[in-house]
């Protein structure tokens, strides 16, 4: 079975055992080699994600594809929080968190630059605005984006705004 079949299938199982298990499916990823699979699934909730909740889905999920039995080769099931500093995987990731800081790569130069890091201002359709620390105020489509992180606020954090 082609590896994008694969991720799409576990990427629906995971929504559901997810959803059952009062989790929010953040993302699939396969990694490895055919022979090594590593299938990374991350999971969250509003108040944070514990190594129970991870367990737990864990668990319940590594039922299903067990018996569903599809992927053909050996696999390490590895299930975890985004954490911290996440990624985000999706434009809906970028409406989510509007108001926090990102750091985001681009593929095309915008006022010179292909990386952004400040505060996600607003996601209108696919255009996202970010308050660039460097240049102010960037507009740029969610097809732009290379790649999006949330960053720590250590100003925030500390209490020096």
């Amino acid at each position: 079975m082609d590896k994008h079949l694969i991720s799409e299938r576990v990427e629906n199982i995971a929504a559901r055992v997810a959803a059952a298990n009062g989790v929010e499916l953040v993302h699939v990823e396969i990694a490895g080699t055919k022979r090594d699979v590593v299938l990374r699934i991350y999971i969250d909730k509003r108040d944070g994600v514990t190594i129970e909740d991870c367990s737990l889905f864990s668990r319940a999920i590594e039922d299903v594809l067990e018996s569903e039995d599809f992927i053909p080769s050996k696999y390490v099931l590895e299930v975890s929080s985004p954490g911290i500093e996440r990624e985000l995987y999706s434009l809906a990731d970028f409406v989510k968190f509007t108001g926090h800081l990102a750091k985001v790569k681009t593929h095309v130069e915008i006022g010179g630059q292909k990386t952004f890091v400040g505060d996600i201002l607003s996601v209108d359709e696919d255009k996202i605005e970010i308050d660039d620390r460097t240049i102010g105020s960037v507009s740029f489509t969610y097809s732009d984006v290379a790649k999006g992180n949330l960053k720590i606020d250590l100003a925030k954090e500390f209490g020096r705004h």
